[in-house]
């Protein structure tokens, strides 16, 4: 007997109609926004995540040399496939671009709550806009998909952060750009560590400035109204005013989008990774439980990086699915799916040829049919349609046969209604435009 893999899962019927549920509110909310679907391998080189992330990201992937000598690995997101395919089209493709994808991605990581090591990712980008509108858009897409899934603005907020902000204060406290990264790792870890543990990390980026960079860096944290932003940003001169200002628009832009509710002003969100240049936001449930249900920003650099070419604006977004799961189904918001036929199609002894005519009649037709594999009798058949969940059967006899005709039978009341045969489609739609169907995808 084998078992699952450690950090992957198995979809059965039940849990696959759950996940793709949220994949199709993830594509009519995408489409909504105009954002195009596209799709990438799921393969890549190793070097274009060593390239992204450093020799350090090659612990965390599943890579392997391929029969070609080549050094390859399971993607572990799709930023730098992105990156790779626009890079290559840069002279062509219309801007801004607007894209999105539902994949599988993977990272060789200890599992736990919220993250395996098999995961799907809704990615949304949207590339060749420097300004705040891209980025107000982004973070309204995603508001968008979590309230179409049924999370309402008390259950869940946009923390929003600015990593040019940040760069501007550490600047002011004496902070090189040699040792910048450190630092804002450091804020970027100090959440979850303790305050000596971030002092320590902060005097080792900074010797002798420990304590107080952690004072000055806790007192920024705190800040979280645009006025005492504003304030802070001041001190910062000329480039602070012209931040502030785009914080100041960026938010009106929201509050028109009717997303404003949901947005929190948050500096301890900083985001880990070094390529992000200008607003970040993650997404948590109000509770404080849980993993981040999303999180992106603007990396106006990293397709430059990738690609040897230019840089290109660009900002995105990601919503992982286990997380997300995980928060819906707390808060009672997975739909339960009943797998069910359209209609059951039940056929006399000698009828075989005209049940699978019908059968595949009304597949044609658009609608979900099912029908007894076994030789049985008409009450045996009948038994299992009512238990297929069909709310009608259609019925093939001797009769039937006879006049060309099919009984339409209402499982539920057990009306009959028998229907010529050349017409039965019709009448099934007109059934179907009375509600009396269910509706067909």
């Amino acid at each position: 007997m084998f078992d699952t893999l450690p950090g992957f899962r198995d979809f059965p019927p039940e849990a696959c109609s759950r996940r793709n549920h949220i994949f199709r509110v993830f594509r009519t909310v995408a489409r909504a926004f105009d954002f195009r679907e596209f799709e990438a391998p799921i393969l890549e080189p190793l070097d274009l995540y060593v390239e992204k992330s450093g020799e350090e990201i090659v612990g965390q992937l599943f890579h392997f040399e391929d029969k070609g000598d080549r050094r390859v690995a399971l993607r572990p997101e799709l930023t730098p496939s992105l990156a790779r395919m626009v890079a290559a089209r840069a002279n062509s493709i219309a801007k801004p671009v607007k894209w999105f994808n539902v994949g599988e991605h993977f990272r060789y990581e200890r599992p736990q709550r919220g993250r395996g090591r098999s995961f799907y990712q809704f990615n949304a980008d949207l590339l060749g806009e420097p300004g705040v509108l891209a980025d107000a858009e982004l973070i309204s897409l995603l508001v968008a998909i979590l309230e179409t899934l049924g999370l309402s603005e008390s259950l869940f907020s946009v923390r929003l952060s600015d990593r040019a902000s940040w760069v501007l204060f550490l600047d002011s406290l004496g902070i090189t750009e040699k040792q910048r990264p450190v630092v804002l790792d450091a804020i970027d870890k100090s959440g979850r560590r303790k305050p000596e543990q971030t002092e320590e990390a902060l005097e080792n980026a900074s010797p002798g400035k420990g304590a107080e960079l952690l004072e000055q860096v806790n007192e920024i944290k705190s800040i979280d109204t645009m006025d005492a932003l504003a304030k802070r940003l001041e001190k910062c001169g000329e480039a602070g005013r012209s931040r502030s200002s785009e914080w100041s628009r960026l938010l009106t832009l929201l509050e028109a989008h009717g997303a404003g509710s949901c947005i929190r002003i948050d500096l301890s969100i900083v985001r880990g990774l070094a390529y992000y240049t200008g607003f970040v936001y993650e997404v948590f449930e109000t509770t404080g439980e849980g993993r981040a249900l999303a999180g992106g920003g603007r990396y106006d650099h990293l397709i430059g990086k990738l690609s040897g070419g230019p840089d290109m604006p660009a900002a995105g977004f990601a919503i992982g699915d286990m997380t997300l799961s995980d928060c819906l189904e707390g808060n009672g918001l997975l739909p339960t799916y009943v797998s069910a036929p359209d209609l059951f199609v039940v056929g006399g002894n000698g009828q075989e040829k005209e049940t699978l005519s019908i059968v595949s009649r009304v597949r044609r037709a658009g609608y979900s049919a099912s029908y007894s594999l076994k030789q049985s009798a008409f009450g045996k058949q009948f038994r299992e349609a009512g238990k297929s969940g069909a709310r009608y059967a259609l019925v093939i006899g001797e009769e039937e046969v006879a006049e060309d005709s099919v009984t339409i039978k209402d499982l539920g009341s057990g009306v009959e209604k028998r229907v010529a045969s050349k017409s039965l489609v019709s009448k099934l739609e007109g059934l179907d435009e009375e509600g009396g169907l269910p509706g067909r995808e």
